[in-house]
């Protein structure tokens, strides 16, 4: 969030100053002395939570819009010397001032990065608690509701997270508040959903436990969403910032995938739409985002590699034709698809016999003949699955010049490479 500026009314050169107009003028001049006298810093803060915390509602917003200021500080002692505001910044979340509250909101995640030190104090004055209840409180309010998103990300984001704060949040009602608000309503704009998804990826990648998030259905917000979004995007809508929600749903997606039982996961990502939703966005973000593209195909790829039956469903809903073309993409897309198709032969005999028919063969050629260690790796891994499932598939590599091609890898590749291509031509196809 930007800097919230306040331009103090100059009062009327006919007017005599009062109380209130004097200790505004003084604090418009706060700031300025805090940024050149480093040392006077403490005393500056003081002087703004006595201010912050008086009956003046004018400097209790003046004050407030000044230590956001501070907020934004490089200085790592800055955080520190505000801790005496905190107490009341959490208190103020409570008040009817929606504008006021988004304020607070927004200083206390700018001073959450800045210090360890002051997120534990943090924790320790009930943040976590209180962000809970402004949430429930707030949730009808977008802009607060993404200033608390913004907060709690912040906390989420410490090497100590999950050890401390990340407890808390999951004992709170913050992760069934936070899913509430993945909804695939247009009208609820996508700054708060943003800000939410962000903090499911923390509490996700932060914990090897994901059976709360689980049980919340995490798992079935985040898959629905993104199905609404693969929808979208089909359609040609790409509204700004939508790459910024596809992110972290992705990744929340990807990370529950090997959390969740294979016998509960039709119920927890709905039914294939998904797959398809999937797919929708490695093309849409194929040539603008690559590496969105590639992230849509890590979840794929997570997937599959997880059920048979969503194996199945790839092959049934013609998909392989459209993840084919991508092996001759780079940026670490054409791996991932391979690492999808090779999940696909890995599961049954039958899946490699539909590969074969779809031609995946003619493609695993092309691939065999790439400068990539890992794509030529992964395409000998292919090759083999289909050739012992198929007689009929080392016949169709020999017809298509296969041979040749493992000759090359014999003599041209590195020595995993070579022993599976000298493995795969003495015991499988120079009998053919």
């Amino acid at each position: 969030m930007s800097c919230v500026t306040h331009q103090p009314n100059s009062p009327s050169s006919s007017t005599a100053l009062t109380i209130s107009d004097h200790s505004l003028l003084c604090l418009s001049h706060v700031l300025v002395s805090v940024w050149i006298c480093c040392d006077r810093l403490e005393n500056s803060v003081h002087l703004l939570v006595g201010l912050f915390t008086g009956s003046d509602a004018q400097c209790r917003l003046q004050a407030a819009r000044c230590l956001h200021e501070l907020s934004h500080s490089p200085h790592t002692n800055v955080a520190a010397a505000c801790l005496p505001a905190t107490p009341y910044l959490l208190t103020y979340l409570s008040g009817q001032s929606t504008k006021f509250t988004e304020l607070c909101l927004y200083t206390l995640g700018n001073l959450c990065p800045d210090s360890e030190g002051v997120k534990e104090k943090l924790l320790a004055q009930g943040i976590i608690p209180a962000l809970a209840s402004c949430f429930e409180n707030q949730k009808h309010n977008l802009a607060v509701v993404e200033a608390v998103g913004f907060t709690l990300s912040q906390l989420l984001q410490t090497s100590t997270a999950a050890e401390k704060a990340i407890p808390m949040v999951l004992a709170s009602s913050l992760p069934s508040q936070l899913l509430s608000v993945l909804t695939p309503d247009p009208e609820f704009g996508l700054g708060a959903v943003i800000e939410c998804a962000w903090c499911l990826h923390y509490l996700i990648c932060s914990s090897e436990d994901h059976r709360v998030l689980l049980a919340h259905g995490a798992l079935r917000h985040c898959s629905s969403l993104l199905v609404t979004l693969g929808g979208a995007v089909a359609c040609g809508n790409k509204e700004e910032g939508m790459e910024l929600l596809i992110w972290p749903l992705l990744r929340c997606v990807g990370n529950l995938l090997p959390s969740c039982p294979v016998e509960d996961l039709r119920s927890q990502v709905g039914d294939f739409d998904l797959l398809v939703a999937l797919c929708e966005l490695v093309h849409a973000y194929l040539h603008i985002q690559p590496a969105l593209a590639r992230e849509t195909a890590w979840v794929l790829n997570n997937l599959t590699a997880h059920s048979s039956e969503f194996c199945s469903a790839v092959l049934t809903f013609n998909l392989v034709q459209r993840l084919v073309p991508l092996l001759h993409f780079s940026q670490g897309i054409n791996t991932m698809v391979l690492r999808i198709l090779a999940n696909i032969a890995h599961k049954k005999k039958e899946f490699c016999v539909q590969l074969l028919e779809l031609g995946l063969l003619s493609a695993l050629c092309a691939t065999l003949k790439m400068t990539e260690p890992e794509m030529v790796t992964l395409s000998l891994d292919v090759l083999f699955m289909m050739i012992v499932s198929s007689p009929q598939a080392a016949e169709q590599f020999v017809r298509l010049g296969g041979l040749s091609l493992l000759e090359a890898i014999q003599y041209n590749s590195e020595g995993q490479m070579r022993r599976r291509a000298t493995y795969l031509l003495e015991q499988h196809l120079l009998t053919h």
